[in-house]
């Protein structure tokens, strides 16, 4: 058969076409920041769209499709009160859907807490001492996900931490060179998407290779968690709900493929999404360098506000640490209403109106329910002697 001379040319330009789309490839990314069809800028507040074909769809029909799913990923920003408002909507949808079938990992616990985690599960760790826990493991926000842990606790449903023991991060540290350790995580350094994406926050510099092979440790050991979680013989009919940072799940090659390689399964992403700050919240915009990734950035955007925990109108105006007898006071400011009220450097503040202070956190939750005006009775311990302080908020200048 002879190919007549136009066909000839029209197959040579196509080639020569095929050759050019090969060679820039490694350019190709789905606009919209993985979101192809539609631009997340374009939603309204609490819509919910499906990023493969940009369609929108309700909240039930989510559900309806991610309840297919071994595992649901669902991203966060920390302090995003909506974020984890949709965290919690969904949890509850999946815990009536399979009941006594749904468990609940975390980022913001490391595998060691475990023991601690379990006897919480079955009321035997006080809600005092899961405050600490938390504390320990991720810091400050507890009130931020206290709905979420009321939920759990209430329908006994298993909270599993998820990152890796300090131990092991510093094993890690300590041995860089030696990434076949047996007590770590098997580790693919090479993500050819994952990297560039990563290094892009850390703002690109050679200096940032350690955290961010940290950062893979992290990942990894999350993966490895969640894996354990599938072969486990006991939860062969239940499904996991992994809570965590948006940036470990988004296009999926943090935790849900580190996930899949261990063992393959069927997975949803679903990450609340945030296009725009508030003004007042301006300053947490992160100024990224853009990275082509020919990759979805999940299965589901649910456009989300960004609100933060309310700021305190009242202050005592002190500096604090936390003691293991109390909070203890670093310093007193000039005219503050601690000085009014005759507080001094290393009282130890322990109770406020007769209920036992925690930590610095628990502090600043009380006083964000108090104004001006408003009395407190401060029980402090002073040396050796214990005693109780009255103080009425003023305003300050």
């Amino acid at each position: 058969m002879i190919l007549t001379t136009p066909l000839f040319l029209v197959l040579f330009l196509l080639l020569n076409l095929l050759a050019e789309a090969i060679s820039f490839a490694e350019e190709y990314a789905v606009p919209n920041s993985g979101s192809p069809y539609l631009s997340l800028d374009n939603l309204k507040n609490n819509e919910i769209i499906h990023l493969p074909t940009g369609l929108k769809v309700n909240f039930e029909q989510m559900q309806d499709v991610i309840s297919s799913s071994r595992v649901i990923y669902i991203g966060e920003t920390h302090d995003n009160i909506e974020a984890h408002r949709v965290q919690l909507k969904i949890i509850e949808d999946l815990t009536q859907r399979f009941p006594e079938n749904i468990s609940v990992g975390m980022e913001m616990f490391r595998r060691s807490a475990q023991q601690d985690l379990d006897l919480w599960g079955k009321g035997k760790l006080s809600p005092q001492d899961f405050k600490k826990l938390f504390r320990k493991n991720w810091g400050n926000g507890y009130p931020l996900y206290k709905p979420i842990f009321d939920f759990i606790n209430n329908n006994n449903i298993p909270l599993i931490g998820l990152k890796p023991s300090r131990n092991s991060e510093n094993l890690f540290r300590n041995n860089e060179q030696q990434t076949d350790l047996k007590s770590l995580p098997k580790i693919d350094f090479d993500d050819r998407y994952h990297r560039p994406f990563s290094m892009s926050i850390f703002g690109g510099h050679q200096a940032m290779e350690k955290p961010y092979r940290m950062l893979l440790l992290w990942e990894e050991t999350m993966a490895q968690t969640v894996a354990d979680f599938l072969i486990a013989p006991g939860n062969i009919n239940s499904k996991l709900v992994v809570l965590a940072g948006g940036f470990h799940v988004q296009y999926g090659f943090g935790i849900p493929k580190r996930a899949f390689r261990r063992i393959p399964h069927s997975y949803s992403i679903i990450l609340p999404t945030v296009t725009e700050l508030p003004p007042e919240l301006k300053d947490r915009e992160m100024d990224v360098q853009h990275v082509p990734i020919p990759l979805y950035s999940g299965d589901y955007a649910w456009k989300v506000s960004y609100k933060i925990l309310p700021g305190n109108k009242v202050n005592l105006g002190v500096t604090l640490e936390n003691n293991e007898n109390g909070l203890r006071i670093k310093s007193v400011s000039k005219n503050s209403n601690a000085e009014r009220a005759g507080l001094k450097k290393d009282d130890l503040l322990l109770a406020i109106n007769k209920t036992v202070l925690i930590d610095i956190e628990d502090l600043t939750s009380r006083l964000s329910k108090l104004g001006f005006d408003d009395q407190i009775k401060l029980t402090i311990k002073r040396g050796s002697e214990e005693m109780i302080v009255d103080i009425q908020f003023m305003k300050t200048k």
